[in-house]
């Protein structure tokens, strides 16, 4: 019978450490080809609504309180996108002096973004046009101020589906 010489674990050991480490390497040369974008489902930086979320939920009751906010938009298309809200208040009454900045954006990155932000206001109902660069997944955001209250209005939307919007 042959004596063991003690050198088979060390050599094991080794090269599963070599394959460990080689593979590692691996994973993050391959995760680096994708792009990696920040969410900004606020329209403002995460580390900012993760730090004043109770700020954001607490706008959002409040301007819920006081108006409503309606999606009047069909089909997206990516040839001629129009994005078109009305908004009132609780009693029915329109409002037509509110700001809304609207930004379409793919959800995995910010290379093709569109701000919308100069609307056709017609009886309460806030329009805009544009032209998208692609089709797929679009995320439509919108920021509206009307005086001190604020509320953010985001969709999920696709070009390629006869789906309605759903909010998030």
């Amino acid at each position: 019978m042959k004596k063991n010489s003690g050198i088979v674990w060390p050599i094991g050991i080794g090269i599963s450490l070599m394959c460990i480490v080689g593979l590692g390497a691996w994973t993050i040369v391959e995760t680096g080809k994708e792009p990696v974008e920040e969410s900004d489902i606020y329209m403002n930086k995460y580390q900012d609504v993760d730090n004043n979320a109770n700020d954001f939920i607490n706008a959002k009751i409040a301007f819920d309180k006081k108006y409503s906010i309606e999606y009047l938009g069909e089909k997206l298309n990516a040839e001629d996108a129009k994005f078109s809200y009305k908004i009132t208040t609780k009693d029915g009454n329109i409002v037509n002096d509110a700001k809304i900045k609207v930004i379409a954006t793919r959800p995995q990155t910010h290379k093709q973004d569109l701000v919308l932000a100069d609307a056709n206001v017609t009886n309460g109902v806030y329009n805009f046009a544009t032209k998208l660069p692609g089709v797929g997944r679009w995320d439509i955001m919108a920021s509206i101020s009307i005086g001190a209250d604020k509320r953010y209005y985001n969709l999920h939307m696709d070009t390629t589906k006869d789906t309605k919007p759903i909010e998030y």
